[in-house]
């Protein structure tokens, strides 16, 4: 559909910018994409802005002096016929008639055909994939944005925006991408560290409750038999080499004793307790204060739960929800343990293909704090580093990625960004996301809730889309505020007639 046509101004055309004024009837919405002719091929450019303007009104002093004699311009004469409207357009790259992209390199030319883009051109522009995971569709366009799994998950992503801009929302669309994958496609486990216990509404709906566990957090065990002195002081920073070592002496000499049957942190408190090598008594004291302040925590025991047969399954998920938890601390244990465990089971090829997903990251891998304070941070960033060479994929979602592991994030090579407003957080994301320029940073911050901008990796250009509706039941927990307080009311009002009908 012709739209438009590029005109010439001081300082444009050029690679970075061009204007097109609109023929009559015709209307353009800032995001939408549009294409024009250039030497190079086919360009697909993106409405940065949308002006209307008329030559009757350009001068201030004139306005002003037909409003002061009480007459209007639009009486005297036809402005109205004189009002139009001219886009701004900011180009993204070239296709050529053999179907390659490349960036732009040479400005449209002055009189050019501007064109809305058709579907069929921007599915293939921005390399989107037939039998990709499809999570929306292109903003102002009927175009579904189907992202190819490998590009997605092979080297990490990242979903980052404020509180209530639709993250959990997002993350539910491509958790269900990956249940109802057929098998031909190939199949993934998923594996998720629900904060706030917002996916177990998974477990509730009949589509999904065959394909999900649930593991509350009160019920996450590790079983120590499967342990290492190297992961409990991962669990314990401030032990010292000395504590160290006899720590681990005492470890193997449980494990040898106890010749293959479990046993738990008591047996080793107990051992400890008896031992007489150790000749320093401060050195034993300190070391049963540390189990034994690991014990109470209630994580450990003489079996893991959930067993490795059951925490990453092909085309199943788990939910680890540790919204029962108030520990920092002890989310931050899980979550290493849970690194650590799959980032070996997928080394030594025992469980399939594997997404982590760890919501409110920034909690479990905070940069500039002291390792005391951030005990999974050093697996997230392995597994970030190392985790593509087995196929072990992390989804760090976060709402302040300022906050969270430079490292980390630099690794995550897509970016999936909704609305964020803070100005550090902007900055951030400017400097750690590949191809976002000044004028894509600007819109990220008037994003409508459940709108998002694709970055890197898995797209061609970076693209912003509307994320499409969810197919599973929403857990109870992450209802709107005035469903919550109907729904309690309501609780209190059964509760009572219940009381008078018994008395």
């Amino acid at each position: 559909m012709h739209i438009g046509t590029v005109i010439s101004t001081a300082n444009t055309p050029s690679t970075e910018k061009f204007y097109f004024v609109l023929t009559e009837n015709a209307s353009v919405k800032k995001g939408q994409l549009v294409t024009v002719k250039t030497e190079e091929g086919n360009l697909i450019a993106r409405v940065s802005d949308v002006i209307k303007t008329n030559p009757y009104f350009e001068k201030a002093d004139s306005v002003r002096e037909f409003e002061r004699s009480g007459k209007s311009l639009s009486d005297l004469f036809p402005s109205e016929r004189w009002e139009y409207l001219v886009g701004e357009a900011v180009p993204l790259g070239v296709y050529n008639d053999s179907g390659e992209m490349q960036r732009s390199f040479i400005p449209p030319s002055p009189g050019e055909k501007v064109y809305l883009a058709c579907d069929e051109a921007l599915f293939k522009f921005f390399g989107l994939d037939e039998n990709g995971l499809m999570v929306g569709k292109i903003l102002h366009h009927d175009v579904p944005v189907k992202i190819n799994m490998t590009r997605l998950l092979q080297k990490h992503f990242a979903i980052l925006a404020m509180s209530g801009a639709g993250k959990s929302y997002l993350t539910t669309v491509v958790i269900e991408e990956l249940l109802d994958r057929r098998d031909e496609l190939g199949k993934v486990g998923v594996v998720v560290v629900d904060t706030h216990g917002e996916y177990v509404g998974f477990a509730e709906d009949e589509k999904y409750m065959h394909k999900t566990k649930i593991v509350r957090g009160s019920e996450f065990k590790m079983g120590v038999p499967s342990l290492s002195p190297q992961l409990f002081a991962e669990f314990i920073p401030q032990m010292s080499a000395v504590q160290k070592r006899e720590l681990a002496r005492l470890f193997a000499y449980v494990l040898e004793e106890k010749m293959g049957k479990p046993f738990d942190l008591r047996d080793l408190m107990e051992k400890l307790e008896n031992d007489r090598i150790i000749k320093k008594v401060d050195t034993r004291n300190i070391l049963y204060t540390y189990l034994s302040e690991l014990n109470s925590t209630g994580l450990f025991g003489y079996y893991d739960n959930p067993p490795l047969s059951e925490l990453s399954r092909q085309g199943e998920l788990t939910i680890i929800d540790v919204s029962d938890l108030t520990s920092l601390k002890e989310k931050q244990m899980i979550v290493s343990y849970l690194g650590r465990k799959l980032f070996e089971a997928r080394r030594m090829d025992r469980i399939p293909p594997t997404v982590f997903i760890i919501e409110e990251a920034h909690n479990y891998a905070p940069e500039g704090v002291k390792k005391e304070s951030a005990i999974s941070r050093g697996i997230i960033e392995i597994i970030a580093r190392e985790g593509r060479k087995f196929h072990l994929s992390l989804c760090l979602i976060s709402q302040r990625p300022i906050n969270l592991s430079t490292t980390a994030l630099s690794q995550c090579n897509t970016h999936i960004i909704l609305r964020v407003t803070n100005p550090y957080d902007l900055d951030h994301i400017g400097k750690t996301s590949e191809g976002i320029t000044r004028d894509v940073l600007k819109t990220i911050s008037s994003l409508q809730v459940g709108e998002a901008l694709i970055v890197g990796e898995a797209v061609n250009y970076p693209l912003f889309m509307r994320v499409r509706k969810r197919r599973s039941v929403k857990a109870e927990r992450g209802i709107p505020l005035e469903e919550a307080a109907i729904a309690y009311a309501q609780k209190r009002a059964n509760a009572s007639s219940d009381a008078k009908a018994f008395m």
